[in-house]
């Protein structure tokens, strides 16, 4: 199913995926079938030599079915996202990392614990736009912002989450493929916000234990989930 997506790295992602095109295949029918019965429309009622035009105060039947099938679909559509929502927002699996991203105005400061293990400590290790994880591993995000929204979006691991100044808001996801993904913001911060990114890099856990001995980042630990 089409292939414009960009590649899915998340263990989550094929759930927001199927949904994805669920909405996407029923709002094109739904546009074509308006198309088409505006067009049929223009033809069959077009202007006739010797036909007068009817005026119809309307057609209650008619408007009381589109009404109540779009309202039954979008139920439909909200208790299949709901199930899905709270698989990633609410059964949070246990986390082997965890890592602070702070947004400001233009980048991305990325903060890991230190050898002691533990965020918010004097020998936290910060590097801006740049988040380093092992692949497989299940990553806790806490995000912030200093200054105004911004939007935290990778989109291979389908992952996007507003950053408001004054909230700490979670976030989790677990990447399936090592590799270089780009994390853009997504939400207009500024006129500096074109240049706004970093890159997420997912390593083998190989790469992954040599990268933080050499960056003095503490080791992996497990962590319970939010749900």
């Amino acid at each position: 199913m089409g292939s414009y997506l960009p590649e899915n790295v998340s263990t989550y992602g094929q759930d927001i995926d199927r949904i994805f095109y669920v909405i996407y295949y029923v709002t094109g029918a739904t546009f074509f079938a308006v198309q088409l019965t505006l067009l049929a429309f223009l033809f069959v009622y077009r202007h006739r030599a010797g036909r007068r035009a009817t005026y119809t105060h309307g057609n209650t039947t008619l408007e009381i079915a589109w009404t109540i099938a779009p309202a039954i679909l979008l139920v439909i559509l909200g208790f299949v996202s709901r199930s899905v929502w709270a698989e990633i927002k609410q059964r949070v699996p246990p986390s082997d990392m965890q890592v602070q991203v702070t947004a400001k105005q233009f980048n991305w400061e990325i903060a890991y614990p230190g050898p002691d293990g533990k965020l918010g400590t004097d020998d936290d290790v910060t590097q801006d736009n740049d988040l380093h994880v092992p692949v497989g591993k299940t990553v806790r995000l806490l995000l912030k912002s200093r200054d105004v929204i911004h939007s935290f979006f990778i989109p291979q691991a389908r992952f996007k989450q507003d950053l408001v100044p004054g909230h700490e808001i979670p976030g989790w996801f677990r990447i399936t493929k090592a590799g270089k993904y780009e994390i853009p913001c997504a939400e207009l911060c500024g006129f500096g916000h074109s240049g706004m990114k970093g890159w997420l890099y997912v390593h083998t856990p190989e790469e992954f234990d040599a990268w933080a001995r050499e960056n003095n980042v503490g080791p992996l630990r497990s962590m319970p989930g939010q749900g």
